[in-house]
């Protein structure tokens, strides 16, 4: 990722949040298995779970998506995907939920589809897309 000066990833402070969350939501489940309490253990277990695999991604893939004059790189769990721009093509996505509306910005490259939300990239979709325009030329 060297070539690619401009990148994005989840916020480090949430990245420790949820480090945090995970640990607490860990003393609840030994808390909860010395007390005997199965309910509060499984529910435990679960948070602890999910609050772990969401921390571990985020510290694993980083940066989630970098940009440079070549084309953009995308990480995943399945490794780093190198996509130029010949071959790329970006869009907002918009859809409202709850009376909400969430903003995702789209990578599409061959028959890959990628997704990255705020959560993913660490700041606003639309300004993620601006500066890929920009970049893209």
């Amino acid at each position: 990722m060297d070539n690619y000066p401009t990148s994005w990833a989840p916020r480090p402070a949430l990245v420790v949040s949820a480090w945090a969350v995970t640990a607490l939501l860990l003393a609840g489940v030994v808390t909860d298995a010395v007390t005997g309490d199965r309910g509060g253990l499984v529910l435990f277990a679960l948070a602890t779970l999910a609050a772990g695999a969401f921390a571990a991604h985020s510290t694993l893939v980083r940066p989630r998506l970098a940009a440079g004059t070549e084309g953009l790189v995308a990480r995943t769990l399945s490794g780093t995907h190198r996509l130029p721009w010949a071959q790329t093509r970006t869009r907002l996505r918009t859809t409202r939920r709850m009376g909400r509306d969430g903003v995702t910005l789209e990578v599409e490259h061959d028959d890959q589809l990628y997704v990255f939300g705020w959560l993913d990239l660490g700041e606003d979709p639309r300004e993620v897309l601006d500066v890929l325009s920009t970049l893209r030329g």
